[in-house]
């Protein structure tokens, strides 16, 4: 038998390396401030609907999802825009 017994330690080769920061290509990630001026229109849009035509509760309900969906689009449009850094060389 050798002396030197040197086993090399195998490597799996199923599994994929990732990339970090590598975003994935998404319809509010590739048009990020269209999305956080659409989330803005839905918010004024919410409050429009509550000063003005409030006094019927289907238009309360609608304006309640107005505001919300607002202002989750503009919250996370806003954040992916936050994310996007240049970097100088």
């Amino acid at each position: 038998m050798p002396t030197n017994k040197q086993k090399r330690k195998a490597s799996p080769h199923t599994k994929a390396k990732t990339v970090k920061g590598n975003q994935k290509s998404g319809l509010i990630t590739s048009h990020r401030k269209t999305f956080v001026y659409i989330g803005l229109f839905f918010v004024a849009f919410g409050i429009y609907l509550l000063t003005f035509k409030s006094h019927d509760s289907a238009m309360f309900g609608l304006a309640m999802i107005s505001l919300i969906a607002g202002v989750i689009t503009a919250f996370y449009a806003s954040f992916t825009v936050a994310k996007k850094t240049n970097k100088r060389v």
